[in-house]
């Protein structure tokens, strides 16, 4: 019984602490998903557009090869990293991306024009003052299905994906670093 309560005593101890980038499960972004939230964003070739939690960087690459923009993948596994890596040099665009082994609330952000998510409304909260803070005005945030609490988007898409509806955020930072 003692063991029994410590276990659980243990778990709820886990549930509450706060959360690390390695609790947000990988899951690929399906292609259509990606495909409207690069359309979403806007991008264009002056962009560097980062992912963080890149996973296999296929919506960077994808910003870099269709756009021309520059860009950033993040991620903390660094077997993701190497997959992405091998993917852009495939894709014949790594020489424009940044790869970076790190936990996303470390990463430096200023710079990047175009922030792309997929993680977890929970993160998407932590994120959302480091982005303010970091992103110059104008700059775009796309998040695949989790949104921002209280801070409305500009745009909402719900795709239906894998017979998922799938929704699909855009956030523009204005000159008071708070969304339009």
């Amino acid at each position: 019984m003692l063991l029994r309560k410590l276990a659980v005593s243990l778990f709820i101890l886990a549930a509450c602490s706060e959360p690390s980038p390695a609790q947000v499960r990988y899951e690929p972004t399906p292609p259509d998903v990606m495909q409207a939230m690069l359309e979403l964003a806007e991008i264009r070739a002056g962009d560097v557009v980062a992912d963080l939690g890149c996973g296999d960087g296929r919506i960077v690459i994808e910003a870099v090869r269709r756009y021309g923009a520059r860009g950033l993948c993040v991620d903390l596994d660094p077997r993701r990293i190497t997959e992405a890596t091998r993917n852009a040099r495939d894709a014949g665009v790594a020489e424009r991306i940044e790869f970076r082994t790190q936990d996303l609330f470390a990463a430096e952000l200023r710079g990047v024009t175009v922030v792309m998510l997929f993680l977890s409304p929970r993160f998407n909260l932590q994120l959302r003052p480091k982005l303010q803070r970091e992103l110059a005005p104008g700059a775009r945030i796309v998040s695949h299905w989790h949104d921002m609490g209280d801070w409305p988007p500009e745009r909402r898409l719900v795709l239906k994906s894998d017979g998922r509806e799938r929704p699909v955020y855009l956030w523009r930072l204005n000159s008071a670093h708070g969304s339009r």
